[in-house]
């Protein structure tokens, strides 16, 4: 099983990425564990505003995909409609 998660960051950025293991991933991007992302690094905290589970690496890659090319304020409907 594999994830597309959305982060804030804490200046305000989003970043989007996949991964198997969501709560362990969240904590490297947080810097708790060892593993995080040099983007993040410098905009901690980051918080987990969305996610998708998808059943393949390949499907999930090319949500990535999808979601990195919508506009900011694309990807914030995306989380509204996900919170509600």
């Amino acid at each position: 099983m594999y994830f597309v998660y959305v982060l804030k960051c804490s200046d305000n950025t989003l970043y989007t990425w996949i991964t198997t293991n969501l709560e362990k991933r969240l904590k490297q991007h947080n810097g708790d564990i060892l593993g995080w992302a040099k983007y993040t690094k410098a905009r901690q905290p980051v918080e987990l505003i969305y996610f998708e589970k998808s059943e393949n690496r390949s499907k999930a890659t090319k949500r990535e995909i999808e979601i990195k090319k919508l506009k900011r304020q694309q990807k914030l409907d995306l989380v509204d409609n996900f919170k509600k």
